[in-house]
């Protein structure tokens, strides 16, 4: 790992023409990470300007077109937007900084846990939470209705997955979900666990020859069988096993669809479709949202954590300034810019609170509840590995048989792991 010197402090008057330059490489988006840049820029006085430089839309792929440059000592990237998941192999290969202690205080001041967590490796903070994202259990009013579920237990979130299948199959209607093999898929395995009280690693920390599984256990057998029976009752669509987020979206919006498991970003999407004729305005009215269901009845809740952080590339070469930016990137005011532009929630609490991001963002309460609760991926440089295992031996969903499952995983991932099995 790298630590950075104490930060210095820009005085903030000079030239703006004379600004030095930092690059902020950033995650494809609607523009709201440019007009943060921009704005940062702008109160910094003259003491350093902005550029973005945008990633490839593949999670993936950017932590591929990362890993080249860092590896290559690039000083170019002075800081960059980072995906949770790829944190503590960037952080354990010596390409983003530590944070200042004194720093690390400020920059997770009324944080969500979760973020914190995940922008955390060996109990030093190394990104900065910027943003969030979690998944709601979105569902038509008049379904819930009809199935006769508990719509005040509904809205607290105190509804289970058996109870949601149970509902979507005596009604006729359909649960979106994300099964395709793919990260998304690994979202809902993970959440699902998560939210039995189980965990896919028990020592995420620990070097590879230490790293102790905890899939052969009760909680993911009760994950496995949440996913089987969805299947088995027909409600998830014919199409389950290559459904991302997109589709799960498109099968929501059709007439016999009743719930769905998906990102805050699909609000917006909805807005835009009866706006454009695509959707009757009976659809938006009929619409409602409440926190991930349980996966199993007496245990909250494990709702997935998305989101973004920003780090200090290893080899800026003015790191203090870089620093300096980064407490603007990240602040509150930076925080309710980008959620207003981009519709991705932030990372601190206190923006959920003003009033302009409640109106404008009718889910922000829901989506502060779930963050409350919500469960990181695991948090191990071996990510990519444990991921795509589980993603090669959970699919297709159809196929699941919840007493093997969770065996057949951790051989996998312990074959990959000892370079025994390949992916």
């Amino acid at each position: 790992m790298v630590l950075l010197p104490g930060l210095l402090v820009a005085c903030g008057d000079g030239d703006a023409s004379s600004a030095t330059t930092l690059t902020w490489y950033t995650i494809p988006d609607n523009g709201g990470q440019g007009q943060v840049a921009a704005a940062c820029s702008e109160a910094s006085g003259g003491a350093y300007s902005i550029r973005t430089a945008s990633l490839p839309s593949d999670a993936d792929a950017q932590r591929e077109q990362l890993i080249r440059r860092l590896a290559a000592n690039d000083s170019s990237i002075d800081l960059m937007s980072l995906d949770p998941p790829f944190i503590p192999e960037f952080s354990e290969a010596g390409f983003i900084a530590d944070l200042p202690d004194d720093l690390a205080d400020t920059l997770t001041e009324d944080v969500f846990d979760a973020a914190v967590e995940s922008a955390t490796w060996k109990d030093q903070l190394v990104a900065a939470p910027m943003w969030t994202n979690t998944q709601l259990l979105w569902y038509r009013t008049s379904v819930a209705e009809e199935a006769r579920l508990d719509l005040d237990a509904l809205e607290a979130g105190e509804v289970t997955w058996e109870q949601v299948i149970t509902a979507a199959e005596d009604t006729g209607t359909t649960i979106s979900v994300q099964a395709n093999r793919y990260e998304g898929y690994t979202v809902w395995i993970n959440a699902l666990i998560e939210g039995a009280g189980g965990q896919v690693l028990t020592n995420p920390e620990a070097d590879v020859d230490d790293l102790e599984l905890g899939l052969e256990s009760e909680a993911v057998t009760a994950a496995a069988q949440v996913i089987r029976d969805s299947v088995d009752a027909g409600v998830v669509g014919p199409a389950v096993s290559t459904s991302t987020e997109e589709e799960a979206l498109a099968l929501f919006q059709q007439d016999a669809s009743g719930f769905m498991v998906n990102w805050p970003y699909v609000y917006e999407a909805f807005n835009g479709a009866v706006e454009s004729g695509a959707l009757e305005q009976e659809f938006l009215d009929d619409l409602a949202w409440t926190t991930y269901p349980r996966t199993v009845e007496g245990e909250e809740s494990a709702p997935p954590f998305g989101g973004g952080a920003v780090g200090v590339g290893a080899f800026a070469e003015d790191p203090e300034l870089a620093l300096e930016a980064l407490q603007c990137l990240v602040s509150p005011e930076s925080q309710q810019l980008l959620w207003s532009v981009n519709g991705v929630p932030a990372a601190t609490r206190s923006v959920y609170e003003d009033p302009e991001i409640q109106e404008q963002f009718p889910a922000a309460e829901a989506i502060g509840e779930s963050m409350e609760n919500a469960r990181p991926r695991p948090l191990t440089p071996y990510y990519g590995e444990v991921s795509q295992s589980l993603q090669r031996t959970w699919h297709p969903p159809g196929d699941i048989d919840p007493a093997s499952a969770p065996q057949e995983a951790a051989d996998l991932i312990r074959g990959v792991l000892a370079k025994e099995d390949l992916l």
